[in-house]
């Protein structure tokens, strides 16, 4: 009797096993069919998203992402996937799968919170206005696809829509008048003047018929007779009238109605809102005041690296001294033309090959170009990476704004093509977006305190990427650091404490080494878009701090090739949950022995 009783335990645990098994197989299949619709759905709300992500099924769509219909349905959407969520049981969930599950659920209750603020009645700037991304896609020079007639066709659709959505921003703003909710008046007088340089006195010079002018010979004439007068006829009658009735409506009706001090506290739940904005750009819940004091600490670290390259240098005046030595002396500006600069660029990364393969074993396959940003915006643009299409359409763009090559400062060039070239943003967003194994959500998603602070963590890697070689350029990293701890000062500065835009700018010229209108232009920025310049050195800090505390934990096992690449394998995602999965892997290899 007793054989048979142990036999039927033994069969009964055998099932449990196999039930709890088939439990955690149909939670990790229920979980992927919600991330894979939350996904395909978001695509419909975000479809200049899915243009970037070269998924193309909404290349002629342009929603009016301001107005409030579509806030609501946003809001809707939003709240649909995390009633879904609940149907998870969360326990049953392990590796990538608990990290998915964690990530959307992130993401879905910090937007659900940030919907209650009425940034849509703000909707212009001169740093991140519809105005500059849309006039991108249209010259044909960024991820909006001219390669076929239908593509053609879809872009008409989107400048239709686009009128419309310049209507509903001058309506907005209107409302915005009305309740107080109004931006910086400073934001407004750099942004006209992009509106007047957008409306072309002739239909060629408009920045929109670049497409016309690249028109693929494989078009029949008939059909290249009728884009280019659709298109002629879309510049003078839709662009060139809405952007003229933007740019009047901005310099007589708004811009006396907006506010003559810097910070968005000063408008109604100004400062919630800014507390909401550093919680979600840093992704942690870090107070604003804990921000600022980490901030502080850091221009106090960084000034003691400083001075110790100036005596290297053999320089004899003080830290102020030397940064206008920096900015004046010949011997930092080498460049006659334009070409010039991007033929640095391009030096740069030749002499960091060799060294690459010592710190990753796995690169992305996309391609890689260095450009000149666009003459239209590169008076308002810093250097920037524009991402490759997972479909290898598209590579991977690092852009340059080159006023004047004369003028453009040979110092930190190393460190600027760390950050946003390789293995900076293009390493880290290609990396995800060819990681297949991760649902669709993560391999196009971003966080900009993993992606911004995983960039500022690579400038560091420059010693051992055969760089920084001169002392100056290593001057040119720590700078460029100083400047985004400064960030962490200026931006609880303006929009929490009541600094002024000239305060910001006088703390910055005391502090770091860039020109006085570039610090400008950068006040200014984080004027236009509060807590976005938090994300970098909070994310660059955590990182550091996982990587030491992998070194002191795995000693002699530790591999920084490994490191790279496992931190690189998750996408991007919030610290907390990057911070939980690295603990998590220094405890396996611990394991592993």
């Amino acid at each position: 009797m007793k054989k048979y009783l142990f036999i039927a335990c033994a069969l009964f645990i055998i099932s449990c096993s196999e039930n709890r098994k088939q439990s955690i197989k149909d939670t990790s299949v229920l979980l992927k069919e919600i991330t894979d619709d939350y996904y395909q759905e978001r695509m419909r709300y975000f479809p200049l998203e899915a243009t970037a992500n070269a998924y193309n099924r909404y290349n002629d769509l342009l929603p009016i992402d301001i107005s409030d219909a579509y806030i609501d349905t946003l809001r809707q959407f939003y709240h649909s996937y995390s009633e879904k969520l609940l149907t998870i049981n969360k326990p049953e969930l392990t590796g990538q799968d608990l990290i998915s599950y964690e990530v959307l659920q992130y993401i879905l209750s910090t937007e659900v919170e940030g919907l209650k603020f009425p940034s849509n009645l703000m909707p212009v700037n001169q740093f991140w206005g519809m105005h500059l991304t849309f006039s991108q896609l249209g010259s044909g020079t960024s991820s909006q696809p001219f390669k076929t007639v239908k593509d053609y066709d879809n872009f008409l659709k989107r400048i239709t829509a686009f009128v419309a959505y310049q209507d509903t921003s001058i309506g907005n703003m209107k409302r915005g008048m009305l309740q107080g909710i109004v931006p910086a008046r400073i934001l407004i007088e750099r942004t006209i003047p992009q509106y007047k340089s957008l409306i072309a006195s002739k239909v060629e010079e408009s920045v929109f018929y670049g497409p016309i002018k690249n028109m693929p010979d494989s078009f029949s004439d008939t059909d290249k007779e009728r884009l280019t007068i659709a298109y002629s006829k879309a510049i003078l009658q839709e662009l060139n009238p809405s952007f003229k009735k933007m740019s009047v409506f901005l310099e007589k009706e708004y811009l006396p109605a907006c506010l003559p001090i810097a910070g968005i506290s000063n408008i109604p739940r100004g400062k919630e809102y800014y507390n909401w904005l550093a919680n979600k750009w840093t992704t942690t819940t870090m107070t604003p005041d804990e921000i600022y004091n980490v901030g502080l600490k850091e221009v106090e670290r960084l000034h003691t690296e400083m001075d110790k390259v100036k005596a290297e240098t053999g320089f004899k005046g003080t830290l102020k001294e030397f940064f206008h030595f920096i900015h004046t002396d010949p011997q930092f500006f080498p460049f006659k033309n334009d070409s010039d600069v991007i033929a640095a660029y391009l030096a740069i990364e030749d002499r960091m090959k060799p060294q690459l393969k010592k710190l990753f074993n796995h690169v992305p396959k996309a391609a890689f170009e260095v450009r000149q940003t666009e003459a239209y915006r590169a008076a308002s643009a810093s250097a920037e990476y524009n991402t490759a299409a997972p479909d290898g359409s598209r590579p991977g763009v690092f852009y340059v704004p080159i006023l004047d090559a004369s003028k453009y400062n040979v110092v930190g060039m190393e460190d600027l093509f760390l950050h946003e070239a390789i293995p900076g943003h293009h390493y880290q967003i290609s990396l995800q977006q060819e990681n297949t194994s991760l649902p669709e959500f993560r391999r196009f998603g971003w966080f900009g305190a993993y992606g911004e602070g995983w960039a500022l963590y690579t400038e560091s890697l420059g010693k051992e990427l055969g760089l920084y070689t001169d002392p100056y350029q290593y001057f040119g990293c720590l700078s460029e650091e100083m400047h985004r701890a400064i960030r962490l000062v200026v931006d609880v500065g303006i929009h929490l404490k009541g600094w002024t835009r000239e305060k910001a700018i006088q703390y910055s010229l005391d502090n770091e080494m860039e020109s006085e209108a570039d610090i400008t232009a950068e006040i200014e920025r984080y004027m236009a878009i509060p807590g976005q310049a938090l994300s970098y050195k909070i994310g660059q800090l955590k990182i550091i701090e996982l990587r030491q505390k992998a070194e002191e934990q795995l000693k002699d096992k530790f591999s920084l090739q490994q490191f790279h690449d496992q931190l690189l394998s998750y996408g991007c995602l919030p610290l907390s949950v990057l911070e939980k999965s690295i603990n998590q892997w220094i405890k396996e290899k611990k394991r592993q022995g």
